[in-house]
């Protein structure tokens, strides 16, 4: 491996794919482990591995954050990557499957961190909720804040990677609302994590309406869920890519690239490991600028010290014709 892939909760650990995927190391709270615990397990971490890919969610707690920075700032290591991710929970431990699953691949540690943000826009990870009262993560209009508080009042609501909300009725109502709730336009699998509301409408309309070839899988609701989605009434789903070869084909198809502040390689715009920006591209050459540089001193060689004078008729001759 690469790196190893590190999650700041339990909950973003979710049961392999195939035997072949690695576990992920789940770093322990700040309020249950001392600071001094904390920098040895990421050194034995960095022995083990060599690199470290944090995953952490941005609704974590502040302290959670804080020790990581901490962590990374004593060790002086530049082999820590810290991944912030706005995907809701039961997306975000997806998120973290797919980059456990290419930990196991050939991709460097700098491509491997950079990657997320990459996944991230392929997965499509929503609820269905009972009230949207509390709901301050994903746009929320004046109207469905106030539809929220109607007693028996459902919504579908994606928070990414176009957020989107739509209200559900009951009995047929329900079913007919769910069909404007955009989804993939690529083959997935859905997966399902039910708290306190009582509701198929994930399996019975959304699946059938995005198509998912496949049975629906199902694991346990994130602990964090109900805080992010403002109730514990709720179902939370993900739609995502599941096999390792599209993964695969997915990252390595973009073009990679060598961070200017740490020299790390990565894809996008955006280093995983120092989060430095990909400088801009640098403006091509104006076309008239040349007629303000000197021209080559007659009998000097403007093809370069020793390049031959291409012969008349010659190939740049003929390439230059129609």
């Amino acid at each position: 491996m690469p790196a190893a892939i590190a999650v700041t909760s339990a909950d973003l650990v979710l049961p392999p794919t195939d035997p072949g995927t690695p576990q992920a190391v789940v770093l322990p709270p700040p309020d249950t482990r001392p600071l001094d615990a904390s920098l040895a397990d990421m050194q034995q971490l960095l022995a083990r591995y060599g690199h470290v890919v944090v995953v952490c969610p941005a609704a974590a707690p502040t302290a959670v954050e804080h020790r990581l920075h901490t962590v990374r700032a004593l060790l002086e290591s530049d082999r820590i990557a810290l991944v912030r991710t706005d995907l809701p929970p039961l997306g975000a431990a997806v998120l973290v499957r797919q980059l456990r699953q290419l930990a196991g691949c050939d991709f460097s540690p700098g491509v491997l961190a950079s990657a997320a943000r990459l996944l991230a826009h392929y997965i499509y990870a929503g609820a269905v909720l009972g009230s949207v009262s509390r709901l301050d993560r994903v746009p929320v209009s004046l109207g469905s804040h106030l539809k929220g508080w109607l007693p028996g009042a459902h919504f579908a609501v994606l928070a990414g990677p176009t957020p989107q909300m739509v209200r559900l009725g009951s009995g047929k109502n329900a079913a007919s609302a769910g069909e404007s709730l955009a989804g993939p336009e690529f083959g997935t699998e859905l997966l399902l994590a039910r708290g306190q509301l009582q509701t198929d409408w994930p399996t019975t309309t959304l699946a059938p309406h995005w198509r998912i070839p496949g049975p629906v899988h199902e694991a346990p609701l994130p602990a964090s869920s109900p805080g992010w989605w403002g109730t514990g009434k709720l179902v939370e789903f993900a739609a995502y890519l599941p096999d390792l070869p599209v993964l695969y084909q997915l990252v390595s198809s973009v073009r990679r690239e060598t961070c200017h502040w740490c020299g790390m390689e990565l894809i996008g715009d955006r280093c995983g490991f120092c989060a430095a920006p990909l400088p801009p591209a640098a403006p091509p050459p104006d076309p008239g600028s040349h007629a303000l540089r000197p021209g080559p001193r007659a009998g000097a060689h403007a093809l370069g010290p020793g390049a031959p004078h291409p012969a008349p008729g010659g190939p740049a001759a003929r390439a230059a014709l129609p």
